[in-house]
């Protein structure tokens, strides 16, 4: 029997056989399909989230500050300079000096946010109290950076000391002083200090958490004050941070004394420090130096301004 002849392209009962070309181009053909019902299921979870994404117009999110972490507060103000703070210590014995130079933790649950320390001396008629408050805040709205909610807060800070803000900085333009409430959720202070050393007057003029508030004028009807001339009045400060003021407070103590709370405030990115400094004398009708006092919370602010930058 004669076998049939073989053909190219020809095959089984219809007598042709399917070129290369018709083969690759029906499997392309299957994969474009599969690959449209693919789609048309759905892609990834990702795929869809990125398509939202894309399709949404969500605003750019910010920046975070420039700040992570803060320092140790305690630790962060030498010795020597603590002793020129607390003059009262030097009739003390080393230990009892050492003991108040140590000073006292402010009590926070988040020391990457925010950080305290007080140190009181109360001796021989003389009283002096520094507390520091050092904050470091975080914006939780995407679209307002970490800095910008810090400078929110400073600025309710000083209108609440009644320091005039720059005419650029004010919300309505008016020249003059702002009383202008601050922004909703400004803080007075940190939620623990310590108290006052018992005994003393400053709780009439401080809050019983955190640094002092300014003390009204009529709280202070009588008492000697800083005189707008002299260059000592409430004021906005430059060279110190970002943004700064100093506000300085008079008062009365028991006893024929007087008593004086200069607090220097002060903004660098999205950290806020605050600098309070409280002088009190008993017994004498001398008040406390309100120039000295000034000059030393500057220079305690300075220094920490410079701690930042390390």
């Amino acid at each position: 029997m004669q076998r049939k002849r073989y053909a190219p392209g020809r095959d089984g009962a219809s007598g042709t056989r399917p070129t290369p070309l018709a083969v690759l181009a029906a499997g392309l053909g299957l994969a474009a399909g599969l690959g449209l019902t693919g789609c048309s299921a759905g892609g990834t979870a990702e795929d869809v989230a990125l398509d939202a994404k894309a399709g949404s117009g969500t605003t750019p999110v910010v920046a975070p500050g420039r700040y992570r972490t803060l320092f140790e507060p305690c630790g962060a103000v030498p010795q020597a300079t603590l002793q020129s703070l607390l003059p009262a210590t030097a009739a003390l014995t080393e230990p009892e000096r050492a003991e108040i130079l140590r000073g006292t933790h402010a009590a926070t649950y988040d020391t990457d946010r925010r950080v305290g320390c007080t140190w009181s001396a109360d001796f021989g008629g003389e009283a002096q109290r520094l507390v520091l408050d050092v904050e470091r805040v975080v914006s939780y709205d995407p679209a307002v950076s970490d800095a910008a909610r810090a400078q929110e807060l400073f600025t309710g800070k000083q209108l609440a000391a009644k320091i005039p803000l720059p005419p650029a900085e004010r919300p309505d333009g008016a020249a003059g002083t702002t009383a202008a409430t601050p922004p909703p959720g400004t803080p007075s202070g940190p939620a623990s200090h310590p108290a006052p050393p018992p005994g003393s007057d400053a709780a009439s003029h401080a809050p019983a958490h955190g640094p002092s508030a300014p003390v009204s004028p009529s709280a202070s009807a009588g008492a000697p004050s800083a005189s707008a001339t002299t260059g000592l009045e409430p004021r906005q400060l430059s060279g110190l941070g970002d943004v700064a003021f100093l506000d300085d407070v008079p008062g009365t103590a028991s006893g024929n004394g007087h008593q004086r709370v200069v607090s220097v405030v002060f903004r660098t990115s999205n950290v806020l420090v605050t600098v309070e400094y409280l002088g009190r004398t008993t017994g004498v009708e001398t008040p406390p130096d309100s120039k000295e006092l000034q000059d030393r919370a500057q220079n305690l602010a300075r220094l920490l301004a410079d701690r930042l930058e390390e």
